[in-house]
């Protein structure tokens, strides 16, 4: 975080609240006394019903603070009005959520430090964070690269909920809720745009078909230059391209039943995804093996040193071609005091993608496509019931998955010289390596059978005791091939002798694996919640959790003789263990809101991506660490002293390590040299040439990707105004956060860490009651320069690219309700 940065943020905040002190003892003026006003959300806004935040985590209408539950809760007006239009921005509002992405396949959607393994995808493995979008289960991250559509509220449940939902999901939820078909006729209009071409239009109109029949369309466009220019293709990377279109018929043949049928289409061409250098840090390869000695050989130098340049040179074509779409029917029966819920879905993703896995400008990797089609069914029916003393949900859920891949990776004239150890004289032969390509077939048949259900028994009118099972069946089955042909279009089968084929199978060698899993998991949770007062409720949380059975769905990494390792094929399921304390309280006339949740979580056979750095093997593959655990606590404040202000605080303290690792791939600086010999010490960090363990001991050390310290703030005040002839209310708003510093690799490096940062974003603008909003905004407002992400280069070279975090960006947006 800069200095100037909270110095900023605090006359910011200081500005808004006088401008909202201003206003109100000019209307406290004009009026007697004042009512007490709006709850404020736990964290920045939702849904309201009356003064209270409505919410349906638990599979009922119930409001946010009555709920014994880690929950931040999010409108869709807060959405709209901090530009938060996917996941990834959504991360900068509610701190325990950990957002990374390198492209849209491999996303990665965290709480509290887990939920994915950081890395490169594998389909052999669940999300422990379940996204739902209107009760419809997103079996891949990719669908949260997408443009959020017609939105009503987000809500981010913390901690195991395989008791309440349909896919087990042991470390959060991301529960969306979409706006519904409705029987009188209303829209909305949306216009934004921005430096660097950003270019966003959304509408939305509802309204009925017949008495009976309502239907609801919602569409949206955003554009956006990119903003790492190729100085190779002279093109700018980064780029936005996204399409999506949402319809949605809701028929009522009577006052109980409802009938809602669901379509949905998106389309995402970004010109991405590409990467900067960042830095070449000393490895344990030979000097003349590690990048500097490997560039100066062939005359390479990067565009920029600096990384905020935003200067690339990748000469490989990239692609994020991405289409995810799908159809829902839900049938809900109102029994008066009980419903029944029927979930009928099918969803499919188109992934067309092309990377330069070299993150060099030299034709090292001339390709690295790895295309595949999915398509997924999921049905769900679920039983809800609300008594005075009791309520209840009981479900049953099935899922079935196909996934098919079609790999294409070749190498090109340099890599026989990048690659190959230089006193081999096939080295200085750029032919050796050109051309040679691996061909990569697999596919992913998945199912997944569950009944699960959760109580509450409202004991008396102050504790309540809430307990959930869950009994789950998962089958996985997997196929992967791997074919490999020279350049001139000879296949090798793995069994050549000869020195020019040795050094090829150096880089590709074929593979051939069959990897399949089975396993029967029940899991519980216990809550037992106190009222301590009207608007005081405490609660604490039990819950047994686990993550199914995962194969490693990409290829099995090999032995030294380059032989697959079968029994890799299968990584044990995660055995999670959850504890939680929290109390959520409201006073001042519940115009201000505090909550305060302690967790501990410890995972037993925690499922890491873990990479290898060389050529010739796998770039990642899945493995069971010992132990993890992850504490810490949270808090959210929030208030609304009057309609003229409001502001909010969240903020996370999250300990996350392995307490147990012993086998873990061993980082970059301690990596690349000799065998190590028996009884030999391993050489120090960074020194060429020294020997080389062939793991490491990680215990102790950080989760990647999580952040120890992470804080949201904002404020937003307004003013009674007239403009243009209209009566409204003139606003500035400010949202900021910060987060510290975090790993960006699986074994933790002193080259891939990421300094902390902050963000800060402003608007102002003037509204009306009659649904007019035009407001201008700046994002990242003081120009923060920062890393979403670093990168480990193939080969132990010790070269580390990186994704640098969006530059300010500014623009303007028109609204219209109606």
């Amino acid at each position: 975080m800069t200095s100037r940065t909270p110095l900023l943020a605090g006359a910011a905040l200081l500005a808004i609240a006088a401008l909202a002190q201003r206003a109100q003892a000019a209307e406290d003026a004009q009026r007697p006394g004042q009512g007490a006003a709006d709850q404020p959300a736990a964290a920045t806004g939702g849904a309201r019903n009356g003064d209270a935040i409505v919410v349906t985590a638990r599979r009922r209408t119930e409001t946010a603070q009555d709920i014994p539950l880690a929950i931040s809760v999010v409108g869709g007006d807060q959405l709209d009005s901090t530009g938060s239009f996917n996941v990834g921005r959504l991360q900068q509002l509610t701190p325990a959520l950990q957002f990374y992405s390198s492209n849209p396949r491999n996303t990665a959607v965290n709480i509290r430090g887990i939920g994915v393994p950081f890395g490169l995808t594998s389909d052999g493995f669940e999300q422990g964070v379940g996204i739902y979008i209107d009760d419809v289960y997103y079996s891949r991250v990719a669908s949260a690269t997408f443009d959020f559509l017609d939105v009503a509220q987000i809500e981010v449940l913390r901690g195991p909920q395989g008791t309440l939902y349909g896919k087990n999901t042991s470390a959060g939820a991301i529960n969306i809720t979409t706006n519904q078909p409705t029987f009188a006729f209303e829209g909305k209009a949306e216009v934004s745009i921005g430096n660097y071409n950003f270019k966003q239009a959304k509408a939305v109109v509802s309204g009925p078909l017949s008495d009976r029949l309502a239907a609801r369309l919602a569409l949206s466009s955003t554009s956006r230059r990119g903003t790492i220019y190729n100085v190779t293709t002279d093109q700018w990377l980064q780029s936005q391209d996204n399409i999506g279109l949402r319809g949605q018929l809701l028929w009522e043949p009577a006052s109980d039943l409802s009938v809602t049928l669901v379509g949905d289409y998106n389309e995402q061409n970004a010109l991405c995804c590409g990467s900067v250098f960042v830095r070449a840090g000393a490895t344990q390869r030979p000097l003349n093996r590690q990048y500097a000695a490997l560039a100066a050989a062939q005359n390479y130098a990067p565009p920029s040193t600096d990384p905020f340049d935003r200067l690339s040179d990748l000469d490989a074509r990239l692609n994020a071609g991405n289409v995810i779409g799908g159809v829902a029917l839900k049938v809900k029966w109102d029994l008066g005091h009980s419903n029944l819920t029927s979930i009928t879905a099918w969803r499919t993703w188109d992934w067309k993608p092309e990377n330069d896995r070299d993150f060099t400008g030299l034709p090292i990797v001339t390709l690295s496509q790895n295309p595949s089609q999915q398509n997924q069914y999921t049905q769900e029916l679920r039983y809800t019931y609300s008594g005075r003393a009791v309520d209840f949900v009981i479900g049953a859920f099935a899922f079935d998955q196909r996934i098919d891949t079609q790999g294409l990776e070749a190498h090109g004239s340099a890599s026989s010289q990048w690659s190959i150890t230089p006193s081999n004289p096939l080295a200085n032969d750029p032919t050796v390596l050109d051309g040679l390509t691996a061909r990569n077939t697999q596919y992913l048949k998945s199912t997944s059978l569950a009944l699960f259900g959760q109580a509450s028994w409202k004991v008396s009118d102050a504790f309540t005791i809430q307990p959930g099972v869950r009994l789950n069946y998962d089958r996985k089955e997997g196929f992967y091939e791997r074919r490999v042909f020279t350049g001139e279009g000879t296949e090798l089968l793995g069994s050549e002798t000869d020195a020019r084929s040795v050094a090829q199978l150096g880089i590709f060698r074929p593979q051939l694996s069959a990897p399949r899993a089975s396993n029967w998991n029940f899991s519980y949770d216990l809550t037992l919640s106190y009222a301590l007062a009207p608007d005081v409720l405490t609660y604490a949380t039990y819950a047994r959790s686990f993550k199914t059975v995962g194969i490693n769905q990409n290829g099995l990494p090999t032995d030294a003789a380059g032989v697959p390792i079968q029994a890799a094929g299968q990584i044990a399921p995660e055995k999670v263990n959850h504890f939680e304390l929290g109390i959520k309280t409201q006073f001042w006339d519940r115009r201000a809101t505090f909550n305060l949740a302690a967790f501990r979580t410890e995972i037993k056979d925690y499922q890491a991506t873990v990479t290898n750095g060389q050529f010739g093997v796998l770039r990642g593959y899945l493995a069971n660490a010992g132990k993890v655990r992850t504490q810490g606590f949270e808090a959210d404040f929030s208030i609304r002293p009057s309609e003229r202000f409001n502001a909010y605080v969240s903020g996370a303290y999250t300990d996350a390590t392995y307490r147990k690792f012993v086998d873990a791939p061993c980082p970059p600086e301690l990596s690349g040299g000799s065998a190590l010999a028996a009884g030999q010490t391993p050489g120090a960090p960074g020194t060429p040439g020294g020997p080389s363990a062939p793991n490491c001991d990680i215990s102790g050390q950080r989760l990647p990707g999580v952040s120890k310290w992470s804080v949201s703030f904002g404020a937003e005040g307004n003013a009674p105004a007239r403009l243009l002839g209209e009566d409204g209310e003139v606003y500035f708003g400010y949202d900021g956060s910060y987060r510290s510093n975090f790993s960006s690799l699986a074994s933790p490096s002193a080259y891939t860490w990421i300094d902390g940062y902050s963000l800060s974003n402003f608007r102002l603008g003037f509204r009306t009651d009659n649904g007019l909003d035009v407001f201008g905004w700046v994002r990242n407002a003081f120009d923060e320069n920062y890393f979403e992400q670093l990168f480990v280069g193939p080969g132990n070279t010790g070269l580390i690219a990186g994704l640098p975090g969006d530059p300010r960006t500014w623009g303007g947006t028109i609204q219209m309700s109606f």
